[in-house]
Order: C-alpha cells, then structure tokens, then sequence
C-alpha cells in the first residue's frame, strides 16, 4: 500500500528550480543580457509556477474557448471567447517580450533580444501552459515573416502590434496551411486569391486554422489566378481579422476543434469570402517563406516538448519522494531510482543539445551562418524536433506511473501533460515528413557529413577521457551506417530514415552533454555518464546502473 508520509514540495518557480538552464544561459548570453534575464526569468518562472499554472488548468477543464458565431442582432461575428485568466496570461506573457524583443530593443539593455533568450521563456511557460505557446509560437512566426519579407507599408501596419510588449494593441498572430484535401501536401491547396481594383481578396476554406478568432493577424498561403498547379504556385499572403474601421474582413469560423489536448488554443475552420489581404515577398517564393516560418515553429514545438518533460520529472520526482510504499520512501527503491535519473539525464542532455541548435539558429537568421551552418540547422531542427516530440510523451507517461493510479486523476497534472504532449508529434510535421527532410538533406547537401565533421571538431577540442572515447566508439558506429544508409534505394531509405535520424539526435546530443560535463563538472560529469549509458544501453546485465550508483549525488 502506498502512502503519503509528507506533503508534497512542488517548485515555486520553474526557473530558480533548473540548474541546467541558468548553466546554459550563463555560457551563452553576454554578462550584461544574462543579469537581465536572470532577473526577468526569475519573475516569469514563479508566474508560470504559480497564477499561470492555475489558469492553466481552468483553461484546460472548464474554461476552453468557445465559438460565438453571431451577435443579438443575428449578424455573422465569428468570436472567439476566451476566459479571463486566460486573457491575463496573454498580456503578461506578450509583455515580458517573448516576440517582440527578438525584433526590437529590450529598453533596460539598449539592444535586441535573441533566440535564447526568448526560447528560455518559452519553456518555461510551456511547462505549465504548452497549449498556449501555440498561439505565441504562430505570432513568432508570423513577426518573422513579416519582417523578413513584407514591404514597409504591411510592416508598418502590423509589426507594432504584432511585436507589442503593451505599449500598442496586440495583434496575435497565425500561419494558416491546412486544407481538408491537401494535409501535409500543401501543394494540394485551392484557396485562392483575386485582384479586384488593384486589390487581392481570399476565398477559400482553411481547415485546421489554430489561434482561429484570436489573431489579429494571419499569415496564409492562396493561389492567384494562373498561377502554376503545386506548391510553387502559392502565394504568401497577410489577412487581418478585422478591417481598419474594426469590421470582420469576409472571416467566418465554422466551428472549433474538439481536440484531445492544448485546448488552450482555439483551432477551427475557417472560411474567407472577399477576405482583403496583403501580399508578403515575392508572389512565385510563398511556399518558401513559409517552409522558413515552419521550421521557426518546430523548434518552437521542441520548446513545448522539453518544457513538458521538466513538469514531468519535477512532477513525478516531488511526488515519490513524498510517498512510502512496504515501509520505506519510493525514492529508495532501485527501479524508481533507475526510472527517475534515466528521465533526468535524458532531460539535461536534450535541454544542452537544444540551445545549442537554438545558438546557432540566432547565427543564421541574423545572417551570419556559412552555407554549411544553414544545412546543419534544417537538419539539427528536424532531428530534435522529432525526438523532443517522442520523448515528451514518453516522460509524461512515465510520470503517469511513477504517481500510480493517482497519475491518472486529473486533480494531478499529470493527464494534461499526456494530452498535450500526445499533439506535438503531429504539428509542423509528423515523424515520417521529417525523415523525408533528412533524406532530402543528406542526397542534395551531403548534410550528413556537415553534421558529422562538426560533431568530431568538437570532441577533438575536450580532453580525452571515458565519456569521449565512449562518443569517439558512436561517431565511428554512426559514420559506418550512415554509409549504408546512402547506399540504399529510396524505398529503403524512406524506411530506414526513422532509425537514421534517431542514431543522428542520440550522437549530437552526446557530443554536447560531454561538452557541457567537461565544462562544468561535478554532478553534471554524472549526469553524462548516466545519458551515454542508458542511450547507448552500454551496461551489462547484473551490473550496477549508474542511475543508481549516482541517483544520490544527481538529486541532492
């Protein structure tokens, strides 16, 4: 029978409570932007923690949004309702800056934001209210495009509110591809836009639109008139939701989503008729633009995920060690132990692993990246997007069972991470439209070997010892399959791609995380040693885990 022999210690705050992170965030930010952010995360990770948590879970069982198609008078208003905790979390969330200081200055430094900086809020609002940082994730996307790509005067009407930290009315944002025929095949598209008096409209359906009702302004991709048949023949577009004199611009929402998870934010299909829209770049390059955006948002998923599996192991860590179980705490028994420093050191590494792709996104898209960079990056996102995705389910479940039978009662957060996690598998890309993009990069820029090479330049930087010659023994095991990986035809690399890209993430994030040990020491040498056994499976039958042998030391 288990029992609880004290009361539960959750974190107060997410950032104080992860070591890791201010680790990372101390290597890589200048002296100056990382005491800013300190002071500023240290504020937003006790509200994630606390009031946004709360909100969260209202959002999630009572208060989701709601379609309120016309008004009193009958008339067509495609609102969107959303409940008040959840319109606090908007303001407070968009003030810190998590959009706007990627494009202008953070007053208190004088200069921009970054990257960094801005993925550190956004895991930590994504472990309390991932659903949520869809709706930021789309308005990052959307200031990217609009910036990068818009002309002065759509970049003038938007940018300010789009990239508002309260000083102008926000304008949420939104990417909207999906129609019900095409799916993953964007190409298969037939929204279409018309020139009527030297203006373009939309017409079309859009099928699963999230942020639907709640952007002010939605990135979406149409067909103009002779345009060529495939994705080449669309066109980038911005809508806004509403007219300049605050009428709805020919939008209606059919109706929202029933989904399993993220209910935070609202998803629905969307219908333009005579909806006025602004073209973005060069009308032959919309396919483009937006595959740029896409790969914006699977970093920004990845975020999600690993903001997910933090809340999973603080969950399931606060919970055993509070509970007792045949006379003696959960916390002493073996599998426990095991269970739990497996998911911690797999954690750490993948938080290491993730900003350092997020560091090396800022270098490309400030452009400062070299050609071979630029790959690195495409192929690095698609890598640790799928195993964010993947893992964060796993965590969630294991958090489940680490709680037992009360890991399945929603009075417990536990659920709500398996829900939410379960969708970001699926989003910017389900696994098997990543392995097509590593098959792609590998035949046209050999990405393979790119990534390789900077992989063996790294470790040829840190002292030998155990931990590099074990990740020297995985680079010269990855070189040998990948060998015969490029040697298959292309059914059997479509097959074998998963596999491929699984060897690829688990060696990438060796090479960081003893990087990062060799750096810092301590327990984080422990740390190491835990990921490269358990990933790897290096240990023998009947030997000590080093889960166990260090559990101790890694939790203290």
């Amino acid at each position: 029978m288990n029992v609880l022999t004290k009361k539960p210690q959750y974190v107060n705050n997410f950032y104080t409570a992860d070591e890791t992170l201010q680790k990372i965030l101390r290597d890589k930010l200048p002296d100056t932007f990382f005491d800013y952010a300190h002071e500023a995360l240290t504020a937003f990770g006790a509200r994630c923690a606390g009031p946004i948590d709360e909100r969260a879970k209202h959002t999630d069982r009572e208060g989701e949004p709601r379609l309120i198609r016309y008004n009193k008078f009958g008339e067509e208003t495609s609102e969107v309702w959303v409940n008040e905790g959840y319109k606090q979390t908007v303001q407070e969330t968009y003030n810190t800056g998590i959009v706007g200081y990627v494009h202008k200055e953070i007053p208190a430094l004088g200069q921009k934001g970054n990257y960094v900086y801005s993925f550190a809020q956004g895991y930590l609002l994504s472990q309390s209210e991932p659903g949520f940082y869809c709706p930021v994730t789309l308005t990052m996307a959307t200031a990217y495009l609009l910036e990068h790509y818009a002309v002065e005067a759509v970049k003038e009407r938007f940018m300010p509110h789009v990239c508002s930290t309260g000083e102008a009315p926000l304008y949420e944002g939104a990417t909207f591809l999906t129609e019900r025929q095409g799916g993953s095949d964007v190409g298969a598209n037939v929204v279409q836009a018309r020139l009527i008096d030297g203006e373009y409209y939309l017409y079309g359906e859009k099928y699963f639109a999230s942020n639907a009702g709640q952007c002010g302004v939605a990135m979406v991709l149409a067909r103009m008139a002779d345009a060529p048949q495939g994705s080449k023949g669309l066109t980038l577009f911005a809508v806004p939701w509403h007219l300049e004199d605050g009428s709805l611009n020919g939008i209606t929402i059919r109706r929202l989503k029933d989904k399993l998870g993220v209910r935070a934010v609202p998803s629905g299909e969307v219908v333009f008729e005579q909806s006025k829209a602004y073209v973005v770049g060069d009308p032959s390059k919309g396919i483009y633009y937006m595959l740029e955006a896409l790969n914006l948002s699977r970093i920004c998923n990845a975020t999600a995920s690993v903001g997910i599996m933090q809340r999973a192991l603080q969950e399931a860590y606060t919970y055993t060690s509070a509970r007792a179980a045949f006379g003696q705490p959960l916390t002493q028994f073996p599998a426990v132990q095991h269970s739990l420093a497996t998911l911690k050191a797999k954690h750490h590494a993948e938080l290491i692993a993730f900003f350092d792709l997020i560091e090396l996104y800022d270098k490309v898209t400030a452009g400062h990246g070299t050609p071979e960079e630029q790959v690195i990056v495409r192929l690095l996102i698609a890598l640790v997007k799928k195993e964010t995705a993947e893992q964060a389910i796993h965590f969630s479940h294991e958090a489940i069972e680490l709680h037992g039978g009360n890991g399945y009662i929603e009075d417990f957060v536990t659920p709500r991470l398996l829900r939410d996690a379960q969708v970001l598998t699926v989003w910017e890309g389900t696994a098997n439209i990543l392995a097509l993009e590593l098959i792609r990069l590998v035949r046209k820029f050999n990405a393979h070997e790119l990534l390789i090479d900077m992989m063996e330049q790294r470790l040829h930087l840190l002292t030998p010892c155990h931990l590099t010659k074990i990740v020297e023994t995985k680079i010269e095991e990855t070189k040998r399959l990948l060998q015969r990986f490029i040697e298959l035809d292309e059914m059997m690399q479509t097959f074998e791609a998963k596999a491929m890209m699984k060897q690829l993430v688990s060696l990438y994030e060796s090479v960081n995380v003893v990087a990062y040990a060799k750096k810092h020491q301590g327990s984080d040498e422990l740390l190491a040693d835990i990921f490269l056994e358990a990933e790897w499976q290096l240990r023998s039958l009947g030997e000590e885990p080093k889960t166990i042998a260090y559990f101790e030391q890694i939790f203290k």
